[in-house]
């Protein structure tokens, strides 16, 4: 069984800067890729950013390319997300995923754990 518990959310004003943190219980947390998703109310669950097993490969969604940063720590048994430049459409909750893959993994459907959300305001 895996576990992962989110931390970091909060309320910001536009143009802050937020640091998610995923912690992962279970020893196979380096072996798979992991990822961030969000989901605003009354819309659907949608990607973010994703990480390879090894931390080498990294993947965004559009809306946050140049501004979000995915990174691990396997030592660490964490995930991270620092986002920058917020804007007021960021606004949502966040969830931390492992993924059934190694690499990329950009799907709802690859991902088979599920942290329980930090929510994420932007104030304009």
């Amino acid at each position: 069984q895996v576990q992962l518990v989110e931390s970091g959310g909060g309320l910001v004003q536009a143009g802050g800067s937020l640091r998610l943190s995923c912690a992962a219980s279970g020893r196979t947390f380096s072996s798979y890729a992991m990822g961030w998703f969000r989901q605003a109310p009354g819309m659907e669950r949608e990607f973010v950013a994703a990480i390879s097993w090894s931390g080498y490969y990294k993947y965004y969604a559009d809306s946050v390319k140049g501004r979000f940063t995915i990174s691990r720590d396997n030592d660490k048994n964490t995930v991270y997300l620092q986002m920058n430049s917020l804007k007021p459409e960021d606004t949502a909750v966040y969830y931390c995923a492992r993924s059934i893959r190694t690499v990329q993994a950009m799907g709802v459907e690859e991902y088979d754990y599920w942290g329980q959300g930090t929510q994420v305001t932007v104030s304009s």
